[in-house]
């Protein structure tokens, strides 16, 4: 009987150093980071080249560090916002341990889903617009945002037009209107050329989505001598609408990124999304291995842009690229 007891007694004690664990582990968000490993959601936007190497960088960046301490949930919106907050709320309700979003309109449905698990971003041109807020991108965002940016001055683009376009006196702009980023970029852009070609007048036109590129990029290029692409999401998955568009009517397109260009562009101020991702996702190693403050973590910038080029749409369009120029290599 004492016998019996015993085991009983044994038994009992197992369940209840079991059940002590099990409850010690927390959610994946706080047992993650406590145990050494750690759960990161990934919603991007959009696929396209651009935002495929900066989730790929991202990644490069944590398993170089964390092995297989990291465990990936990377998801694809399909170019809808809506489908973004669906995504970032399941991460939310899995208390996942970060969350990356590659996007601006990724970042602001994850914003919008939690204020508590940190948020990095990624292919965000300016976290102000992005955010509605204003802050220093040197000394964080003072919320559980921060990331790396793909911004590049418009006052490098206009030199671009007027290096290639001396003559130009017609400059048509075209981006999606759901993205307050290419607004961003198209305001700086335009103030910009006021002052390098005053002479030049800009109009902007705006599409709502992919079923209307077609007829606004006729719209733009009527009248103009060339056109400027912001690094816009949607006009990105669909630059070869934009191409066919363009190329038959001769027109140099100055495009926002290097995959834009490379695909029907004549020409781009290129900075490297795998490295901006890359840079994120040494960003997501701070805040998940090293306990550091998302809060006040700076923006991260791209560094050196090279002019660069599409040879294939130049000879399409009869253009001769001055020197100083690098062809893209596809």
């Amino acid at each position: 009987m004492k016998t019996k007891k015993k085991i009983i007694a044994i038994i009992m004690m197992a369940l209840l150093c079991m059940s002590l664990a099990a409850c010690g582990g927390g959610g994946q968000g706080e047992g993650g980071s406590a145990s050494g490993s750690y759960t990161v959601g990934i919603c991007q936007l959009v696929q396209h080249d651009a935002l495929d190497a900066a989730t790929q960088g991202f990644k490069d960046a944590l398993t170089e560090e964390l092995g297989d301490a990291v465990t990936f949930d990377e998801q694809n919106a399909q170019g809808d916002s809506a489908v973004c907050a669906t995504i970032v709320n399941g991460f939310v309700s899995n208390n996942y341990d970060l969350i990356m979003a590659n996007a601006t309109p990724a970042l602001q449905a994850a914003v919008s889903a939690t204020t508590d698990i940190p948020i990095l971003g990624t292919s965000v041109t300016d976290y102000g617009a992005a955010l509605e807020m204003e802050f220093d991108p040197q000394g964080g965002t003072g919320i559980n945002v921060s990331g790396s940016s793909d911004g590049v001055p418009g006052q490098l683009y206009a030199d671009l037009v007027k290096e290639l376009v001396p003559d130009a006196k017609n400059v048509s702009i075209l981006y999606c209107s759901a993205e307050a980023n290419s607004k961003v970029q198209s305001d700086d852009f335009e103030a910009a050329m006021k002052e390098t070609m005053p002479d030049a007048t800009c109009t902007v036109f705006t599409f709502s989505d992919s079923n209307d590129i077609q007829s606004v990029a006729t719209s733009a290029i009527a009248n103009c001598d060339a056109l400027y692409i912001p690094t816009d999401n949607q006009a990105a998955s669909n630059i070869s609408i934009i191409k066919n568009v363009c190329e038959p009517a001769k027109i140099p397109v100055i495009a926002g990124e290097e995959n834009m260009c490379a695909n029907g562009g004549l020409a781009t101020i290129s900075i490297n999304y795998y490295d901006i991702g890359h840079a994120c996702g040494e960003q997501a190693v701070q805040v998940l291995r090293d306990g550091a403050d998302i809060t006040t973590m700076p923006i991260a910038y791209a560094s050196d842009p090279v002019k660069e080029y599409n040879a294939e749409y130049a000879e399409a369009i009869g253009f001769t690229i001055p020197e100083g120029y690098k062809a893209i290599e596809k």
